[in-house]
């Protein structure tokens, strides 16, 4: 679903920076919730499009929540509010507080799925919506 999803969070992403005159390097971290490998991959290249570079600073949540390194066959995360809520409540608030980092954008994603569309060859519209976090 990461590739289906990541179109949407491209564009909530560009919009974002767009809209208010910032830049990938005002930020410490840009998340996402779960696009997972291909997803991720999507986005990023969508965004350099766009003219936003942010692989330095981009991490996938259903990516961080598990060690690719030594898990097996561990190729698409998890449930994206799943990851979302572990990540940002262990991980990512205790870098905030802690001052390790100072400013986040995150991005959750979602794909509205419809077992008939799906079988009739129709498209997966998906959503996006962001927040910033900064202390």
């Amino acid at each position: 679903m990461g590739a289906a999803m990541a179109p949407a969070a491209a564009d909530t992403i560009k919009t974002y920076f767009t809209d208010t005159g910032t830049k990938p390097a005002d930020f410490d971290m840009i998340i996402t919730g779960d696009l997972a490998e291909v997803g991720a991959e999507l986005m990023n290249e969508l965004l350099m499009d766009y003219g936003f570079d942010i692989k330095d600073r981009h991490y996938d949540c259903g990516l961080m929540i598990f060690d690719r390194t030594k898990q097996e066959d561990v190729k698409a995360g998890g449930s994206g509010c799943g990851c979302s809520g572990s990540v940002m409540c262990s991980y990512i608030l205790n870098e905030l507080k802690m001052g390790t980092i100072k400013r986040v954008l995150f991005c959750g994603t979602g794909a509205l799925m419809s077992s008939t569309s799906s079988q009739q060859g129709q498209s997966i519209p998906s959503i996006a919506h962001l927040v910033e976090i900064s202390v």
